[in-house]
């Protein structure tokens, strides 16, 4: 038993060889295979990565696939491999119906790079039908006194099979009345008739029963049988004869219900029930009895039509009628009707591939679509021209028959445009012309292009001293139109020379928000400015950066009394002493009290005043320049000893007061709210 499934795989296996050696080969351009119908499921039909010239462990990355509307259901392709198998049962007849050339195409799709060929597998016809008469029975009747070479019209079999596949050869069973007679029609097809060889007695034999055999071609033949039935009557010895054997028509699709096609005309020499003639269907490839496509009138022959005829579904139709008259003699004629195409399917739009987001820095003539244009209808019904609608940086390529790229023409910037609505128009050339419409949304992504920006060159900040450490004193913004990390701004102070990093020491940035804060109290008196390079810099990949200046000036505040020079406070009080000449005239200059303040602008106004002087007073001192003068002429009998305290005022809000003794020892700073001098 093992033995013989061995042989029966073993034998299996050399026959798909020899079938398959011969399969691969390129007709202009395109891949050609042929193979026979009925192949079992998975069966290999060729590797088609190696006639495409790809690289197996590149078929998953390249994404090779069939694209077809009807190929995929009897074929598929592994990725593993390369290999294309037979994914279902393949009936010939069922996908071809009588058609000389049976195939199925499709179209072989690889990407990175884009290429598409064009595949062809021819079905082969196997013998796996064998001829069958439309009807088991065939029924004759004739008269009594029909003369020798009298020929009566049969039906011929049908074999769904073509070639030498189909019908060969008939056969008829062995008698002494009858032969059968083939000859060939117009069209080519067999015309079978039954011819009487010696005159019949109906009283000796009114039935005859014959068996008419149809074989094919095949090997092994196979063939299929009928009864023929001859019942024997009186005279009616003239057949209906139809005015063609052979009609030809053509008729538009999507014609009205009920149209007349044609009119088919027999007549009869006979008189009376004889030459009364009845028109029927008698049998039909396309089963018109079972889809009621068209009706013939029993009378006067006129075929109508009772359905749809598509074009897209079915091209041709043949049709058997048959007359026959009162005494049953009947004759057949074909119709071969063929439907011609309207312009009634508009294209079909179908996205085959889509890259969405693209980055907005993406090279001309990237592709960013592949796109399908399918219209069913033939001739220039069937042709079809593609455009985009609105004005865009893309455009449509021509890539292969009915494949068009979208590819990118120019530049894109995000910041601008961030989003395209794509519309693609495929408008066919049929008269009135049918068109369709697709939209397509196409996303750019943001790449890092844009760097930080600051609104100005330089700012200028204006902060007061003594300010409290960790408070903030300024903020400061930068902006950027990408998004995502590409917008998302770090500031940082540079420290690019030693100024800047004096600078760091007294002030920090928040990466983040770019709020600066300062270290620790500003003094004025120390240092009056300063010069900062900020840097905002995103988080794109690269990242890219800017620059701006921060001019921080100090604002003085009156924080630093008057400060007294002469008398000094080091002269060990020499200076406190000042002799008067008694016949000194009124203004004469005694001294001067000098003073500064660290202070600037109005903090440092210095205004000198009398705090203490006796009375009356023979004294007067200069508000501005603090010099000391008599204010009249001395006499005798005026005091010699004068005691005055000065005391010298800035110009500060607050105010700061210092007022000293003739000797300087005794000076002392007097509080702010101290003493008002008017």
């Amino acid at each position: 038993m093992k033995s013989t499934e061995y042989m029966y795989t073993r034998t299996k296996w050399q026959v798909t060889f020899i079938v398959l050696s011969w399969l691969c080969h390129s007709i202009s351009g395109q891949i050609h295979y042929s193979i026979v119908e009925e192949m079992r499921k998975d069966s290999v039909i060729a590797n088609i990565a190696d006639d495409l010239g790809l690289d197996i462990k590149q078929l998953s990355s390249r994404k090779l696939r069939i694209v077809s509307r009807s190929a995929e259901k009897y074929v598929y392709v592994s990725l593993h491999n390369g290999n294309l198998y037979v994914k279902d049962r393949i009936d010939r007849e069922t996908l071809c119906g009588r058609e000389a050339i049976c195939s199925i195409t499709f179209d072989a799709v690889v990407e990175n790079p884009f290429s598409i060929e064009k595949v062809k597998i021819e079905i082969q016809d196997i013998n796996d039908n064998s001829p069958a008469f439309f009807s088991d029975v065939i029924s004759l009747k004739t008269i009594e006194l029909t003369t020798a070479g009298t020929r009566f019209a049969l039906q011929t079999a049908e074999d769904p099979d073509i070639g030498s596949n189909s019908v060969q050869t008939y056969k008829l069973s062995d008698n002494q009345y009858f032969t059968l007679s083939e000859d060939r029609n117009p069209d080519g097809s067999t015309f079978l008739e039954l011819v009487l060889e010696k005159p019949l007695d109906r009283e000796t034999q009114s039935l005859h029963e014959l068996i008419l055999t149809a074989m094919d071609g095949g090997k092994p033949v196979r063939s299929g049988t009928a009864l023929i039935t001859i019942i024997v009557t009186d005279a009616n010895d003239n057949f209906p004869i139809f005015s063609q054997l052979v009609y030809k028509v053509s008729v538009n699709e999507n014609p009205p219900i009920n149209t007349t096609i044609i009119t088919v005309n027999a007549t009869d020499k006979d008189e009376g029930a004889n030459g009364q003639i009845t028109y029927s269907f008698s049998k039909t490839s396309e089963k018109v009895h079972h889809t009621g496509i068209f009706s013939v009138h029993p009378v006067t022959g006129e075929i109508k039509v009772n359905a749809k005829l598509d074009f897209e579904l079915t091209k041709n139709f043949e049709l058997s009628v048959q007359a026959k008259d009162g005494g049953d003699f009947v004759s057949h004629c074909k119709v071969l009707m063929e439907v011609v195409d309207e312009n009634d399917n508009a294209p079909e739009i179908s996205l085959t591939s889509m890259s969405s987001p693209i980055p907005e820095d993406s090279a001309v003539g990237t592709m960013i679509a592949l796109i399908e244009v399918h219209d069913k209808d033939s001739g220039q019904n069937g042709e079809v021209d593609c455009k985009l609608l609105e004005e865009m940086p893309f455009n449509l390529v021509l890539s292969s028959d009915n494949y068009y790229r979208i590819v990118t023409t120019r530049s894109m910037d995000r910041e601008k445009v961030s989003s395209y609505n794509i519309t693609i128009l495929a408008t066919d050339r049929g008269s009135p012309a049918l068109s369709s419409r697709r939209n397509i949304t196409l996303e750019v992504s943001d790449v890092n292009d844009n760097p930080p920006m600051f609104i100005r060159n330089t700012y200028v900040v204006y902060v007061q001293e003594n300010n409290l450490p960790g408070s903030s004193i300024y903020s400061i913004q930068a902006s950027d139109p990408d998004t995502g990390d590409n917008a998302k701004i770090f500031y940082f102070i540079s420290n690019s020379n030693a100024e800047e990093l004096t600078a760091t020491s007294y002030l920090s940035i928040n990466i983040e928000t770019g709020v600066l804060y300062a270290q620790r109290s500003f003094d004025y008196e120390q240092q009056k400015e300063f010069y900062i390079q900020i840097n905002a810099r995103d988080n794109g990949s690269p990242p890219l950066s800017s620059n701006t200046t921060l001019l921080i000036h100090i604002v003085d505040q009156n924080d630093n009394a008057p400060k007294i020079l002469y008398p000094s406070a080091d002269s060990g009080g020499v200076t406190a002493y000042e002799m008067v000449p008694f016949d000194s005239e009124q203004g004469s200059l005694i001294t001067k009290v000098v003073a500064i303040d660290s202070d600037s602008g109005h903090n440092s106004w210095l205004s000198y005043h009398f705090l203490q002087v006796s009375e009356p007073s023979y004294f007067a001192i200069t508000q501005h320049t603090g010099e000391i003068r008599t204010s009249c002429v001395f006499l005798e009998k005026d005091v010699l000893n004068h005691k005055i305290v000065v005391m010298v005022k800035d110009n500060g809000d607050p105010l700061s007061l210092i007022y000293c003794y003739p000797k300087p020892r005794y000076c002392k700073q007097l509080p702010t709210d101290g003493p008002q001098v008017q």
